[in-house]
């Protein structure tokens, strides 16, 4: 026989390679590092979804890169666009299920799941393959929750989550700065400054005219009143000023 190359464990997502990993998700994993950069962030009363957005042209606005889910819930798919609209509708659709059949909201640990569970389906059959993103979800039930899917299935709880470019960095701030206590508005400090520190480390400093009030997309969900809301480009500039 032949000897098996090592590539060719890469071919189709049904196959395992020797040591037991799917390439064709380690591949959809990288995708989702390729993307401009999300974070999302729990804090004490409420939770904080924001994202840098990419400027694909001067003749084109800026895309809208976070969603509302239900009321209480909003989402970033980091990765692939397309990838990531389909994603944000089935989202929707789950929730609206949600409501529908049990007659109360769904909780943001319960969509992560279901969309955790239907992201891994992609991963068994042949002739599929996985999506490129990570779903980071926010939103407050009875209490702010903050959940992230991976192309293979997974969902996790965090405290605070960064994935995009310059990444690595603003989690490094956030394991070192990031406390249970924080406040909605001292949340949004230190991710503002973190991007901040990120982008000048990285070099991707910014253009003329294309300032960061205009990249910068923010929403939040207060634990008061349990209302996704984006944040108006007014009080972004107050943030980074």
């Amino acid at each position: 026989m032949y000897p098996q190359l090592a590539s060719a464990y890469d071919r189709a997502i049904t196959v395992f390679s020797p040591d037991g990993r799917l390439l064709q998700v380690e591949y959809a994993l990288v995708a989702t590092k390729r993307t401009p950069l999300a974070v999302g962030m729990r804090c004490g009363d409420g939770v904080i979804l924001a994202t840098v957005r990419k400027h694909v042209s001067p003749l084109a606005s800026l895309p809208r890169k976070i969603y509302q889910i239900d009321e209480h819930i909003g989402a970033i798919a980091a990765g692939l666009v397309g990838d990531g609209l389909v994603l944000i509708d089935r989202s929707r659709i789950e929730a609206q299920y949600h409501r529908l059949i049990y007659g109360e909201p769904i909780t943001v640990e319960t969509l992560a799941k279901r969309m955790a569970l239907f992201k891994q389906q992609y991963t068994q059959y042949a002739g599929l393959r996985p999506f490129g993103v990570i779903m980071i979800f926010g939103g407050v039930d009875r209490s702010p929750g903050l959940y992230v899917t991976h192309p293979g299935g997974a969902y996790y709880a965090y405290s605070a989550f960064a994935v995009g470019k310059n990444s690595e960095k603003i989690n490094e701030i956030f394991k070192e700065k990031y406390k249970e206590s924080l406040t909605m508005a001292e949340g949004l400090k230190m991710i503002v400054d973190a991007v901040k520190t990120a982008a000048a480390e990285g070099k991707e400093v910014e253009k003329e005219g294309a300032p960061l009030t205009g990249d910068l997309e923010v929403a939040i969900v207060s634990a008061k009143d349990k209302k996704f809301r984006v944040l108006s480009r007014e009080e972004i500039e107050k943030l980074i000023a």
